[in-house]
């Protein structure tokens, strides 16, 4: 199963997914924006709060083989991507619409289009829209496993220790 299959399998369903898709794609219309051609993944990293908690990304690209990923964030306004980290994974964050709250670390930031901030491995970041928000990502390849959530509620990631029955 490749990294794209993996989200997809942790994404919301295609019911509670659709409302947000549709104005998530009504958003990027407005911006007279396009999109990759490939399924985005919609998550709520498993806390059932997507309007809080969530995000959808759409994948560009991720090649493992080649050293690295690109991707569109896209929050909605006050929507958050939770607090974590990557043992592996460099990522540059590029502000393409919209504004966000970061935190990186830290330190807070207020970041609009044509923002750039690079997050070094291990480093703790999350990210709040101020307004609907797309963000690109530039990075390593992304692995699933590398996503270490502050938060032990998230059911994903290299942290997650699965429940025993």
């Amino acid at each position: 199963m490749d990294e794209l299959d993996k989200g997809l399998a942790i994404s919301l369903d295609p019911a509670r997914s659709s409302p947000y898709l549709e104005a998530f794609h009504a958003q990027m219309r407005a911006w007279e924006m396009a999109t990759p051609p490939v399924a985005p993944l919609v998550l709520d990293f498993g806390l059932g709060s997507f309007a809080e908690i969530g995000l959808i990304e759409t994948w560009i690209a991720n090649e493992a083989a080649e050293g690295y990923c690109g991707k569109y964030l896209f929050v909605f306004d006050g929507q958050t991507c939770p607090t974590h980290s990557h043992h592996d994974k460099h990522e540059t964050f590029y502000i393409v619409k919209g504004a966000v709250t970061m935190h990186c670390g830290d330190r807070i930031l207020e970041m609009g289009p044509g923002d750039v901030l690079p997050v070094a491995q291990g480093m703790p970041h999350s990210f709040t829209g101020k307004g609907p928000a797309l963000l690109l990502e530039v990075s390593r390849p992304c692995q699933i496993a590398d996503n270490y959530f502050a938060n032990p509620d998230i059911p994903i990631g290299g942290n997650y220790r699965r429940q025993t029955p």
